[in-house]
């Protein structure tokens, strides 16, 4: 095996963390999803509530989402600004 230069394994470990970061991405949709089918189920036992039900699945997602977009930023700050090199 030939040698590689420092900056090329800080490059490579950047790109391995940025896509480590992202499989938190598989969190939020899950949970979303399952958010999505109980808000769904609840609305056709009870439409009178519709409004208050989708208000508050509304705002558990945005909740949820907030983790995926964390790794978002955190995996374009190691792709594009490389803070360690």
């Amino acid at each position: 095996m030939g040698n590689i230069s420092s900056e090329a394994f800080i490059l490579g470990m950047s790109a391995l963390g940025a896509g480590i970061a992202m499989v938190a991405g598989i969190g939020p949709g899950i949970g979303q999803g399952f958010a999505a089918g109980k808000a769904v189920e609840a609305v056709g036992r009870q439409p009178e509530a519709k409004s208050d039900i989708i208000q508050v699945m509304l705002t558990g997602c945005a909740v949820a989402e907030t983790t995926g977009i964390y790794a978002l930023v955190i995996a374009i700050i190691l792709v594009i600004i490389q803070p360690l090199t």
